[in-house]
């Protein structure tokens, strides 16, 4: 009997975000959703674990892929874009979750409106990840690999 291959990460993203690189590129950057895609295709395959990449505009279709992860995930690397500071569902959701998850924001929210600086995410999630750009889902990527292979996932 062989072993079953490792459970991939699964990158979820949320509202707005496949307008990355085109809305507000001085807050969000120049890469598109598809250029960041592929940096994490890549790193994961430098550190050997496979994703699952989505985005959707529909908070229910998020819920649904959250609920998904429960079971065909390792992990889970969150961007829930302006569903962070409004969704108490999403936040539900990630309450059913035992994988590790990161919170992830291309900007800083903390450095932005008011409005930003709740985070319905964040009390459910293991980390943050923000304002380090596209950058930052390499870095999730990375964290998620380390904290799903741990014993403790601490």
């Amino acid at each position: 009997m062989t072993a079953s291959p490792p459970k991939p990460i699964h990158c979820l993203n949320g509202p707005n975000l496949n307008l990355v690189g085109q809305r507000e590129p001085e807050i969000y950057g120049h890469e598109t959703l598809a250029d960041i895609e592929a940096r994490m295709r890549r790193r994961g395959e430098q550190i050997g674990v496979g994703l699952v990449f989505r985005q959707t505009n529909h908070e229910g279709v998020l819920i649904d892929w959250i609920q998904e992860a429960r079971t065909a995930a390792s992990a889970l690397v969150l961007n829930a874009g302006g569903l962070t500071h409004t969704s108490v569902a999403v936040h539900d959701a990630l309450r059913a979750v035992s994988i590790p998850v990161i919170e992830l924001h291309l900007s800083n929210p903390h450095a932005r409106e008011a409005f930003r600086h709740k985070s319905w995410v964040a009390g459910a999630a293991t980390g943050v990840i923000a304002g380090f750009g596209a950058l930052g889902y390499e870095l999730a990527l990375e964290a998620a690999a380390r904290l799903a292979a741990s014993p403790d996932r601490s």
